[in-house]
Order: C-alpha cells, then structure tokens, then sequence
C-alpha cells in the first residue's frame, strides 16, 4: 500500500496487523511470477500466490496449507515449480501439488529446504540432527530420494550447472556470513557428484548465493574485500564482476536468497545495501555499474529476472512492501505493480516518515537512527520516544512502512530505528565486532542514541523506552539493567542467558550463539532496575519461552514491576502472528502505565 497525505488518526492494532502482509521466495516459472505471501490476519500462514499477465494474482495452495521449511530453524527455499506441479516445504517435510486446488501430498517426511528444479529431478538441503544432506528427488518417481553428499556442518545453494553441480558449505562451528565455502563437482541428473573442487571461501571468507549464468560460468557472492561482491568463476580462475563499497548480499538467515539475476542482454541486475538504505543497479558487460531510478528505499534479497524485466519485493518509507516488476529495456524504467497489501482504511492515512541521524558514540565510533517523528508533528516536536533494537544482531534497520511503528507514531510516540554494532550493511568488520561484546556494545550504542534525543529536546526524559525482539530483546533487557534513560522494556521473543541459550537454540545457531557470549552474560533479576513487559510465544523453539518465565518469576519474587504475556501457539516472530495485535496493545498499555505511574508521583 502507498499513502499520501491524509488525514492524523490513531491506528487501530488490527489495522497495522492486518496490513503487515508480508512477500517473501519470489521466483519464476514459465512466464508466471510465484511468491509466498504471510497473512497475520490469516493465522500467519505462508500462502503460495501465482501471478500471470492477463490472468492478476492468484493463490496456488489451499487456504489451510502453510509453504513452510523447517531446515536451519528459518527455513528458505521453501517451494520449487517443476512442468507446473509446485514441489514445496510444509509441515512434517516435501510435498507436491500436481494442480489449482488439489490437495498437497505428503512424498517424504523431512527438514527439507532451499528446493530447486534439476533435469528431471528436485534438487535440495535436507536436514537432520546429525547434519545435512544434498538430496536429489527423481520427478517420474518421486518415492525415490537420493542422497548426494553428506556433512556434519551444513550446506546451502544446490544449483545445477553444464554437467556440474554448485553448492555452499559451513561447518557446524561457524555461521555461513562468517565462514562458508563454494563447492563444484561433475555432476549428471539421476547420478552422483564426482571430483568435487572448492572453488572459494574459508575462515576469513563468506561465499553465499551461487547461481550458473547463461555464459556458463558460476557467479557467486564473496566478503573477501570487507563487503559481499559479486565474482564468477571460469573453471579456471576467480574474478571480480563489481567493486561496490556496500553489501552486494543479505546476511543469510534463510536459503535462497538471490540477490542478483541475468538479464537476456548480457547484463545482470542487482541489489546494493549501504546502511539501511537498499537500491537497484545494473552491471553492464564491462562491469560498470549504473543505478536505477526506483521510488523505493528497502529490497528483499529475491531478484527474478526474464528477458528485460526483474520482479522485486521493495517497499520505501511511504509503500509497505509489495511485489512489482521493474521493465528495464529502455534508458527510463517502468514500474508495475503486481500485489501489494491493501487494506481500504488504511488509504489516505498519513504516516510518518524517518530522518536519518548518526550519533557519535563512545569509542569514536559513529551509529546510525532512524527517527520517525510522532504522525503530524511539527519541525520543534518532543514526544515520548521507543528505542527499537532490532532482532539481529546481524540484521539492520529498515527504511520501509512499518505499520507496527506507524501504530505508536499515530499516538504521539517518537520511534527510534537503531543499527548498532554488529548489523548488516556495514561491512564484514562491522559485522563481526559485536561477537564477545554482545549486550555491551549494543546496550551502549541504544542508550547513546537515546541520550542524544533528551540532549536535543527530541525525547521527554522519563518517557524513553526500549523495544527489541529475539537478540534485540537481549539488548533492551540489559540496557534497563544498568542506570541510564530508559524508563522502562519490552522484551519480545527475547534471549534471556545466552550460555543457556547456546544449549537450546536450533542447531543451525549455535555457533552464533558461541561467538556471541562472553559479552555481558545473562539477564540478572537483580540487576534489572525498570519495569518490564515480556512477550513470548509457547511455541517458540529459537528462544524457549522457560527463560522467560524464569526470569520473570525472579523479578515477581523481588517485586519489580513486570508482564508476562504467553501467546498460545506462537512461535519466534510474533509480529507476523495471529496474535501480534494483542502484543501491540499489551505494549502500548506498558508504556501508558509507567508514564501514568510517574505523573502520579
């Protein structure tokens, strides 16, 4: 959804809900344009959506049937289309929908991730407690799975080439955006994978999102120079395609992701991160670099390029992210739009939008904030302000819509976007310095932002407050466990001791969770000195809820002020939940509460 100026009125939890739709896995199939679409106020389910010219939009799957992948904790490559049977990730493992509204099959029960259609075969990353496996299923017999290579560490990016198959490779000690090799072998369909050659990467190396081009040589991403660029190789040597000074790639959290794609003129069409700010270029054949005019600030890591055309999820400070096609045939590019979130009360509500702010923090060291001002504010405004530190630690700000934080700003609160250390689009050194000064580093960069909106008259002192989910609620809980300007947390699916957290967590993030401890340990009650507002989902395997229940019968036994609100069947990520409305309204409550209790003093 765009918006425009309009009308200031408070947004309701179930309006920002409902229009957080969230698009995700775009990919092509004969002409046809698929993506999956989560649906908070469908119960979060991951809905396949087929979208033909002539034709619009479409879901592909039933309305129960959630396109899910379980491999590596957060799934990724959940669904390939084959001849147009759709091959897809669901709960209990691999299915197959042969047609429009026809049932999915069950063809095996497995962690099954990153799909990709091969000659006659389905190729993908199969994941058991022991490690990975490459797997291959034959398409005429799908009952038969074969396994190509296995790993006590993990793979990623199965990609068939000319008589070749690429793929990535991590060891069980490190995470893919720290070290993570590029594998080649010969390799024919209904075969196995013969004489493999590591083509790059290594610890001091990330290599992610290996793709065959049409000139048959293999592109991949590596950080070998600070930042994620864009190489290929010849069977011969490695060489560079581009040198940008910004992150060529995302962090990979997730399989498939495809940050670049191959136009049919020879040139290649990619995404560049600096900061939290996303844009488009184009590399042309001599490897020069031309940026594309586009109105949006913030580009999901799924590029789909046919003929002159690529298919992106972007969305910008005034568009909630939406799928669209960019023509680029001519010098001036075409913008289509092919699903967005709509959602008619929303239409014509006016918003706020961000001011970039860099902060100078101890060390030397600059931050970067984004600061939406309170909906409708004037140039002088001062408001209560919500510090987010966002799920990270290797995520980022975004520059985008977010109708969650519109839902506060829409109330008179400033919200307050901090990438501190350890966030993606900075550069691998920046990246890598939050590990062993995790809860340190982060708590002081949030508070130092913090500080500087009471010192500039921006934020109203004893009405600044701390937001983060997953790691972020990490930070925000030992940022109110120390004396400083937050008046109170909220500590959403949040990581309580992360020793503890380092034996529980999915096997995918342990080492992250090994090199990030030894920073400022876990969250002690008693050293938690403001009131807290926990939010956790019972089912939520990243961060067991246990530790939170823990900790919050501590601080009930010391008699700190505290919430503890359970979502039932929720798991990790709440804001796309079919709860996430009563978590916006518990939180909204918890800030209300501790200013009403402090007017009252």
């Amino acid at each position: 959804m765009t918006v425009a100026a309009g009308t200031t009125a408070s947004i309701s939890a179930t309006d920002a809900v409902r229009a957080s739709v969230s698009y995700d896995q775009l990919r092509i199939h004969e002409g046809s344009r698929y993506w999956l679409e989560t649906r908070p106020d469908a119960g979060g389910i991951a809905t396949l959506a087929k979208w033909r010219r002539g034709e619009g939009a479409r879901d592909a799957t039933p309305e129960t049937f959630s396109v899910t992948s379980e491999v590596h904790a957060y799934g990724g490559g959940s669904f390939a289309v084959i001849d147009g049977t759709v091959w897809c990730a669901g709960e209990g493992g691999l299915y197959r929908i042969r047609g429009n509204g026809d049932e999915p099959d069950l063809i095996h029960r497995a962690s099954i991730g990153d799909l990709v259609a091969g000659d006659g075969e389905l190729l993908a990353v199969r994941e058991s407690e022991q490690g990975d496996e490459l797997v291959a299923v034959t398409i005429a017999d799908p009952g038969r799975l074969r396994t190509l290579a296995r790993s006590p560490g993990f793979f990623g990016a199965p990609r068939p080439g000319p008589g070749s198959l690429a793929w990535s490779s991590w060891s069980e000690h490190d995470m893919p955006w720290d070290a993570c090799e590029l594998w080649v072998a010969s390799y024919s369909p209904g075969g196995r994978i013969e004489n493999p050659t590591k083509v790059a990467g290594g610890k001091s190396e990330s290599t992610v999102e290996p793709r065959w081009g049409p000139d048959g040589r293999l592109y991949f991403m590596s950080d070998r120079s600070g930042w994620w660029n864009l190489f290929r190789w010849d069977r011969h040597e490695v060489e560079t395609v581009a040198t940008v000074t910004g992150e060529c790639a995302a962090e990979p959290w997730e399989l498939g992701y495809a940050s670049y794609d191959f136009l049919d003129d020879g040139r290649i069409v990619m995404v560049v991160q600096e900061g939290p700010r996303h844009r488009l270029v184009v590399i042309d054949p001599s490897g020069a670099l031309r940026p594309v005019a586009l109105p949006y600030t913030s580009i999901k890591p799924y590029l789909a390029a046919q003929g002159s055309t690529v298919a992106m999820i972007a969305s910008s400070p005034v568009a909630a992210p939406q799928v669209a096609l960019v023509h680029l045939a001519d010098d001036e590019p075409q913008l289509e739009v092919l699903a967005r979130s709509e959602h008619a009360k929303l239409s014509g509500t006016k918003v706020s939008t961000p001011v970039e702010l860099q902060v100078r923090v101890p060390g030397g060291r600059e931050v970067l904030a984004l600061v939406y001002p309170p909906t409708g504010s004037t140039k002088d405004w001062q408001a209560p302000v919500i510090v987010r530190a966002h799920p990270g630690p290797t995520a980022s700000c975004l520059l985008r819509l977010d109708w969650q934080a519109q839902f506060f700003t829409s109330r008179g609160f400033a919200v307050v976007d901090v990438d501190y250390l350890g966030s993606t689009g900075y550069g691998r050194a920046f990246r890598e310095s939050l590990y062993g000064r995790w809860g340190l580093d982060d708590v002081n960069d949030c508070t130092s932002v913090a500080e500087h909106l009471i010192a500039a008259g921006r934020a109203t002192p004893g009405q600044v407050f701390i937001r983060g989910a997953s790691a972020g609620g990490y930070t925000a809980l030992h940022a109110v466990a120390q004396e400083g300007p937050f008046a109170a947390a909220t500590a959403v699916s949040a990581i309580v001791d992360p020793d503890r957290w380092a034996t529980t967590v999915p096997r995918f993030q342990r080492a992250h969770a090994m090199r990030l401890r030894g920073g400022a340990g876990p969250v002690r009650a008693a050293a938690v000195r403001r009131p807290v507002l926990f939010v956790h989902g019972t089912d939520d395997d990243v961060a067991v809820a246990e530790n939170v229940r823990e900790l919050a019968a501590q601080l009930e036994s010391r008699g700190m002020p505290h919430e503890l609100l359970l979502l039932p069947g929720v798991g990790h990520y709440v804001a796309t939940s079919a709860r996430a409305g009563e978590a916006l309204e518990a939180e909204l409550a918890h800030y209300r509460s501790v200013m009403a209790a402090a007017a009252a003093k």
